[in-house]
C-alpha cells in the first residue's frame, strides 16, 4: 500500500507514524507513507495556501490551486482521495477495514476553515471525520486514520489474529477486560474462569463481559 498525506504540516503527520509497529511495517515494505507540504505547489512568492472567504465570514480557507496541482501530480488510476474534515463520514473500524484493501490513498488535510468546496466536488472521493470535535489541523487526523489502516495490512502486526480480537472487530461490542500475571496482585485477583483452562467457559465469560462493558461505556453501539 502507498499512502500520501497532503498537509502544510508534514512533520506532524509523520511523527506518530515513525515509531513502533507502523515504523516496522514501513521497513518491511508492507506500506510506504509519504507526507507532502502543500506549499510546494503554491505559485506565488509567499507560498500562500489560503485566502479569505467569498461572501464574508471569519477565518481563512485553503485555496484550490496548490491542492489541484498536488493531487494531479500524485494521483494514479487506482487512487482514492480522502479529505480529513469534521463534516465527513464517521471513521470507524469497518471503514478502516474497507480502506485497507486499497492500493493508494491520498489523505488531504484541511486547515483554517477547511478547503474550497470545489476541491471536494472535483477531487475528493470520501470525506472522513475521526470525531465530533475540532482539531488544530487535519494532519493529526490523517495520522490516526493511517495508523488504523496500516495495522490491518497482512504482516503489519506480526500475529494475524491480533486485529480479530480487538474492540470494534465486532462493530457492536467493545473488547472484554484483559488480565496478565501475577494472578494475585496486592489482593486484586484475576477472575478464576480465565485460569481454568476451560475454553468454552472463557469464551462465554468474555462475551458476557464485552456486552457489560459496551453497555457501560458505549450504549449507542448496542442500540
Amino acid at each position: 500500500m502507498h499512502i500520501d498525506i497532503l498537509t502544510i504540516f508534514p512533520e506532524i503527520a509523520l511523527s506518530p507514524l515513525s515509531e513502533s509497529m507502523i515504523k516496522r511495517a514501513q521497513e518491511a515494505g508492507i506500506v510506504e507513507i509519504r507526507a507532502h507540504n502543500i506549499r510546494d505547489w503554491a505559485i506565488d512568492k509567499h507560498k500562500r495556501t489560503d485566502d479569505t472567504l467569498c461572501g464574508g465570514g471569519q477565518g481563512m480557507l485553503m485555496i484550490p490551486g496548490p491542492i489541484f496541482d498536488a493531487i494531479a501530480e500524485l494521483r494514479r488510476p487506482e487512487t482514492k482521495v480522502i479529505l480529513m474534515t469534521p463534516q465527513g463520514k464517521p471513521f470507524k473500524q469497518t471503514v478502516a477495514q474497507e480502506l485497507s484493501g486499497e492500493s493508494h490513498l491520498i489523505l488531504l488535510c484541511g486547515h483554517y476553515e477547511g478547503v474550497d468546496h470545489r476541491i471536494i466536488d472535483e477531487l475528493v472521493d470520501l470525506e472522513l471525520s475521526i470525531g465530533d470535535y475540532i482539531l488544530t489541523n487535519g494532519a493529526i487526523a490523517a495520522a490516526v486514520v493511517t495508523d488504523a489502516i496500516v495495522r490491518l495490512l497482512p504482516g503489519a502486526l506480526g500475529d494475524e489474529r491480533s486485529p480479530e480480537d480487538e474492540s470494534f472487530s465486532d462493530p457492536n461490542l467493545l473488547e472484554a477486560p484483559a488480565y496478565t500475571k501475577p494472578a494475585d496482585f496486592r489482593g486484586l485477583t484475576v477472575p478464576e474462569v480465565l485460569l481454568s483452562g476451560h475454553h468454552a467457559n472463557i469464551a462465554a465469560w468474555k462475551k458476557e463481559q464485552a456486552i457489560a462493558r459496551t453497555r457501560a461505556n458505549r450504549p449507542d453501539l448496542l442500540d
